[in-house]
């Protein structure tokens, strides 16, 4: 069994439109597993890649670059039978309120009535992880805009992916502690909610910093100075071979 990561997008909000939104998907032998957010730019590319709609989706925070997808995705499976609640999202339980705020509380989601948003979704809120066809995920904190607002997520021996960050190196310690390529949040220089190079320098000890591959910065350009820099850059449509995880036996998630 094969595994990859594959990148929708690398772009931040105002690079979108030419680099994608940031964006990927967690493929098992070639087929999409699981899709990380789904703004406008990543659902039109996911739809381009794979000729239908995402199975699952994991939203690591409701900024409108990584969510503004799901209302296009609600008129593309609602009125199809086949599909309709097929699709699973995983968010964790406190970015419900915000999801509810920001995508789905649109008086008559359908002009004609008869309709919520979620009918056309399988909503699962989740606090430490999930399991998603028998692979255990796990779920933690990270630091974007406000607390409690973002979450990464980590499949263990195989794949972190930071989402929008600043350095998460506690997190990171833990999460990423088995060997995993981490995914990380990177632009030429940092602000109050994303890193820098200077911050990953700072934050990141050289191992951990051997193991990183950029996205969410500002052009192609700028992801030419960060390989210049010594960095590993993804590029849009890149697909990148993953270790395969491990998967935890329900019992012992029990147990923990």
């Amino acid at each position: 069994m094969s595994w990859a990561l594959r990148f929708l997008g690398v772009g931040n909000a105002q690079a979108a439109p030419a680099l994608g939104s940031a964006s990927a998907v967690i493929e098992r032998d070639g087929a999409p597993f699981l899709m990380i957010d789904c703004g406008q730019e990543a659902l039109s590319a996911y739809l381009n890649r794979y000729g239908m709609p995402p199975r699952a989706i994991y939203i690591t925070h409701t900024h409108m670059d990584h969510v503004a997808g799901l209302e296009r995705l609600f008129y593309g499976i609602y009125f199809d039978a086949r599909l309709r609640g097929a699709t699973r999202i995983y968010a964790h339980a406190a970015l419900v309120p915000y999801l509810q705020a920001r995508i789905a509380d649109y008086p008559d989601v359908l002009a004609e009535g008869g309709a919520n948003f979620w009918d056309a979704f399988t909503l699962v809120p989740v606090s430490r992880g999930f399991w998603h066809e028998g692979v255990w995920f796990d779920v933690f904190a990270t630091r974007h805009h406000a607390p409690d607002t973002s979450f990464g997520l980590s499949l263990e021996s195989s794949v972190v992916w930071t989402g929008d960050t600043r350095p998460i190196p506690e997190m990171l310690a833990r999460y990423a502690a088995h060997g995993e390529l981490v995914a990380h949040d990177c632009a030429l220089a940092g602000n109050p909610s994303h890193t820098g190079v200077d911050d990953l320098e700072r934050e990141y000890p050289r191992a951990l910093r051997d193991r990183l591959v950029l996205y969410h910065y500002g052009s192609d350009a700028d992801g030419d100075a960060l390989i210049g820099l010594g960095y590993r850059v993804a590029r849009q449509g890149e697909g990148v071979a993953l270790a395969a995880p491990r998967t935890l036996e329900p019992a012992r998630e029990a147990a923990g």
